[in-house]
């Protein structure tokens, strides 16, 4: 009658929804992001960002990239770049200049977007590690049988071959 009912555990590709990482004011940074948890950006970022979970740009925050991918985002600073994800918040300070593809998508009075909005029923957010694992590299078992004639007929490899010293 009176059972204790296990509280229930998230799933292992279930987003971050909150910030487990910064990048303070003051911060400039240039670089790839990539993987799982949510980030703060209040300093200055340029780069590609792909997370699965939250990413925040704050007042101060500035990111130029390419492409801007993860679950969910909330621009309070600036964007210039594209970006795609399950949930875009644009605040009333926020500025986005690039296309956007998301599911949900909500804007603050005095908020700014210069782009496409693209709406889907489904956003699907692909991290290069995932893909990466998923898909065996097909020229890896061609390198390696080539590479194993490299060594009969030439003692010295032309290309760095796993467990093989290259001169």
């Amino acid at each position: 009658m009176f059972k204790k009912t296990p509280a229930p555990t998230p799933s292992p590709s279930a987003p971050v929804e909150r910030v487990t990482s910064v990048l303070g004011p003051g911060i400039n940074w240039t670089g790839n992001l990539g993987g799982k948890g949510g980030i703060r950006i209040e300093g200055t970022f340029e780069g590609e960002i792909a997370i699965r979970g939250l990413v925040v740009i704050g007042e101060t925050g500035r990111l130029t990239c390419k492409m801007l991918k993860a679950n969910n985002v909330i621009v309070a600073g600036a964007v210039k770049g594209s970006i795609t994800a399950e949930k875009l918040e644009i605040r009333s300070t926020g500025r986005v200049w690039g296309d956007v593809v998301t599911t949900a998508f909500s804007t603050e009075e005095g908020a700014f977007l210069r782009g496409q909005v693209r709406m889907e029923e489904h956003v699907e957010i692909k991290l290069e590690d995932e893909t990466t694992q998923e898909k065996p590299d097909a020229d890896s078992t061609d390198t390696q049988s080539d590479s194993a004639e490299n060594t009969t007929e030439n003692p010295i490899p032309t290309r760095p071959v796993k467990g093989q010293k290259v001169a």
